[in-house]
């Protein structure tokens, strides 16, 4: 855990007042202290380098079928960790926000969705989610999972409202020369109070969604709501989440990302993702690794198994 998270706790702690969120009341810190002790362990970094992604060979270049992990010196010093032990978390009966802390510190790196929506009164709606995948290409599905406001089951944050209520909205993909102009729209401003003006980004128009794109985003999706799945506690029967699944209507990509073979070009494209805490990442290094076919590998697969039985330790 880091410090600042430590810190978190220590005003937790001290504040009085609670929020209910699922079956507990978890003491809520005022935001103030959260951006106080942000600005604090913030103040000794170094200044940002922009990302320099390049492909490199795999990790262990000459892996063979059945090779342990413990044949690279690498892979010793990983397994090596073990001997400290393990935590094994029982969901049921720990805090919903120690899952949270420890569920986005665990699954990383995770793709942003910085998503554009518009209100049936007419309010235009910015707010970034790293809960957010492709489902598939057949058709082209992408997934958004939206918590309920404030930490409240069944209370809608804004985004999950807008697009429940229009049906469409648009998913924009964030780069690295803007993505403090998204940040900011995770701030909790109030449902009638638009993020654009403040963003200092620019709306570019759509072709069949109301909600307009990020013109700064290189690649820009139009959806149409397929299906809200409301996400529910089962301990306590209480929605607590709605997963947005999107139906990808138009894709919206500048000429200059694509690469010959007309894929996205990541060292040109320079997407963020999400870490634990308040921590974004950039793309370090890519490698190759091709699938392997059995028609290749059938002969050194039957002679792993035949040294290492399933579920031998050896």
């Amino acid at each position: 855990m880091s410090e600042w998270w430590r810190d978190v706790r220590r005003a937790r702690s001290a504040s009085t007042r609670t929020r209910s969120v699922c079956h507990e009341s978890t003491p809520l810190y005022p935001n103030h202290i959260i951006s106080l002790n942000a600005q604090h362990y913030m103040a000794d970094l170094p200044p940002f380098t922009p990302s320099t992604f390049k492909q490199t060979e795999a990790p262990v270049p000459d892996w063979q079928s059945g090779q342990s992990v413990t044949e690279s010196a690498e892979g010793r010093e990983w397994i090596a960790g073990e001997e400290q032990g393990w935590k094994v978390i029982d969901t049921a009966a720990e805090n919903p926000m120690n899952l949270y802390k420890l569920m986005i510190s665990g699954i990383v790196p995770r793709p942003i969705a910085f998503v554009s929506s518009v209100s049936a009164d007419g309010v235009e709606n910015l707010a970034p989610f790293s809960w957010f995948n492709m489902v598939t290409h057949n058709p082209p599905v992408i997934s958004v999972s939206v918590s309920a406001a404030s930490g409240r089951p069944g209370d809608l944050k804004d985004t999950a409202s807008n697009i429940k209520a229009t049906k469409e909205f648009t998913v924009n993909v964030i780069s690295e020369p803007w993505v403090q102009n998204a940040n900011f729209c995770s701030m909790d401003m109030p449902p009638e109070v638009s993020e654009w003006p403040s963003s200092g980004l620019t709306k570019a128009d759509s072709v069949i969604v109301r909600a307009p794109r990020v013109k700064e985003s290189a690649f820009s999706m139009e959806c149409e709501l397929l299906q809200p799945v409301e996400v529910v506690n089962p301990q306590t029967g209480k929605p607590t989440t709605t997963l947005i699944l999107g139906l990808v209507k138009y894709i919206h990509v500048r000429n200059d990302m694509l690469n010959e073979r007309g894929n996205v070009d990541p060292a040109k494209f320079k997407p963020v993702s999400r870490m634990g805490d308040i921590t974004y990442a950039t793309l370090g290094d890519g490698f190759r690794l091709p699938r392997p076919l059995w028609k290749d590998e059938e002969e050194n697969v039957m002679k792993a198994v035949a040294e290492r039985p399933e579920g031998s330790n050896l």
